[in-house]
């Protein structure tokens, strides 16, 4: 899809048009006839939110209107989400571009709509033999933003188009190996972003137990990432919130590129979609390139573990003892508890090696946290980055990318104790699976300031959700992103 910009006169604009009205008291420019306008407020007398169309030949004017009284957030995802319904009415006749435009309208309304159509146009079809419709231009009314405005977006955009087709894609596309490379390819062309890729042999040399063994199951090779973007070197007058101008935020991500549950393995039914393990990676590697397409003054690190968890060969068992990268022992309880032994050793890395300001971690880590709250926020828990919780959870309102906040009481330590080793890599009991997954991760966090996001529930939906279809969300793209708009001030 490409967007630009135009001075558009809705009475005179020939072409498709969608026109939003938010506000009964702004009427002077609804390209409207009066018995037109009088049946469109006699039907916001019954419900605000809903699209009807006209014709206008050869083309049609679609008119979106929407109760804009309501919270602001409220106000753009329900923009969003309607941008999904009107997507099936253009593909009805093919149009190929669109104009927007609107009466009593805000900027944020405006480009909430345009974010709408273009997460719901997305759809995963590489590998289908016949053409699909698509969206092909929105042109959009230059009395709503500017064109650097514009640019920004659509950039953070195509890289949650580009998140969501690395989750969408099958492992027999996109292994371990495979994603390093590409990731170290588009590393290359951005400035700013380093790359270093480990192999098994470097990996090894750390001693990483948790990589390892996940990986002793498959025959693909594991690889250890890391990107760093430095957008604050060299720059005057950019700082922290916490003054912490020169540390690094440390953003690490889960990359099972296929989960079969090792030994302990899923039934049929939880196999499928598990493909979607490595969103964790994903969502941080388009963080950072986010960041650095828009030079964003932060300073950040993304460490992205990356294997699959396969039955096969020397695979790893219940019962055996790992040896951590920071030296915490760990006794496997269960090998479909794999996502936080991978990340386990990342984080201890990343707190061992960059000093870092806060880490951040995304993981499609529990079922617990699907059953917890459904599949309509994050699961989210501190340790000792409660003012950061705070801020992200405020960003979430506003992006709508919510946050729910699980507690990590001292008492959730009792279930992951070993009687054999340091930590278990599960709780001795079935509850607080969610709660326990991140007490596990915070230890190796050690004194840093951690934040863990259980994405489990959102980043990859098995039914549609609008704005979203079927398949990968890139869910957090987003709420990372204003997060670390936030953090940096003048």
């Amino acid at each position: 899809m490409t967007y630009e910009l135009l001075s558009i006169a809705p009475r005179q604009y020939e072409g498709e048009l969608l026109f939003l009205y938010g506000d009964e008291g702004s009427e002077r420019n609804l390209p409207l006839s009066k018995k037109e306008l009088a049946a469109v407020n006699q039907r916001r007398e019954r419900d605000k939110n809903f699209i009807l169309s006209f014709d206008r030949l050869p083309y049609r004017l679609h008119l979106l209107s929407f109760d804009s009284e309501r919270p602001a957030p409220e106000v753009q995802e329900e923009l969003r989400r309607m941008a999904a319904k009107l997507l099936p009415l253009l593909e009805q006749e093919r149009v190929g571009t669109l104009a927007v435009s609107g009466e009593g309208t805000l900027p944020e309304e405006v480009m909430a709509l345009v974010e709408g159509l273009t997460l719901a146009d997305y759809r995963f079809d590489r590998y289908l033999s016949k053409d699909v419709y698509h969206l092909q231009h929105v042109v959009i009314d230059s009395a709503f933003m500017r064109q650097e405005e514009l640019d920004a977006s659509v950039r953070l955009w195509n890289r949650m188009y580009w998140c969501r087709e690395w989750v969408n894609l099958p492992v027999q596309d996109l292994n371990a190996e495979r994603f390093a490379d590409e990731l170290q390819s588009i590393a290359a062309d951005l400035e700013g972003v380093k790359c270093t890729v480990m192999d098994k042999r470097q990996i090894e040399s750390l001693r990483m137990g948790g990589l390892l063994a996940v990986n002793r199951g498959s025959v693909d090779e594991p690889r250890f990432v890391v990107l760093e973007y430095n957008g604050i070197s060299g720059r005057t007058g950019k700082t922290g919130k916490n003054g912490n101008s020169g540390r690094p935020i440390c953003l690490v991500g889960k990359g099972v590129m296929y989960d079969t549950g090792g030994l302990n393995i899923k039934p049929d039914d939880y196999m499928c979609e598990m493909k979607s393990d490595m969103a964790g990676a994903a969502t941080m590697a388009s963080v950072l390139f986010a960041a650095a397409d828009n030079k964003l003054p932060v300073h950040l690190v993304a460490l992205l573990p990356l294997t699959d968890n396969r039955p096969g060969f020397n695979a790893y068992a219940a019962d055996d003892i790992l040896t951590m990268y920071d030296g915490t022992t760990v006794e496997v309880v269960n090998t479909d508890a794999e996502g936080r032994l991978i990340l386990a050793d990342a984080i201890a890395y990343a707190a061992k090696n960059y000093n870092p300001s806060l880490i951040v971690d995304a993981a499609t880590l529990t079922g617990a946290a699907v059953r917890a709250i459904s599949t309509f926020g994050i699961a989210a828990m501190q340790k000792g980055a409660d003012n950061e919780l705070t801020l992200m959870k405020l960003v979430g309102q506003q992006v709508y990318e919510r946050l729910v906040e699980f507690p990590m009481w001292k008492e959730y330590d009792e279930l992951i104790k070993s009687d054999f080793a340091d930590l278990r890599n599960c709780g001795t009991t079935p509850q607080a699976g969610t709660i326990t997954a991140g007490k596990f991760l915070a230890h190796f966090a050690d004194e840093v300031p951690y934040i863990h996001l259980d994405i489990a529930g959102v980043a990859y939906f098995s039914k549609p959700q609008p704005p979203y279809r079927t398949g990968a969300s890139a869910y957090g793209v987003r709420l990372l992103y204003a997060f670390l708009q936030m953090q940096y001030k003048d």
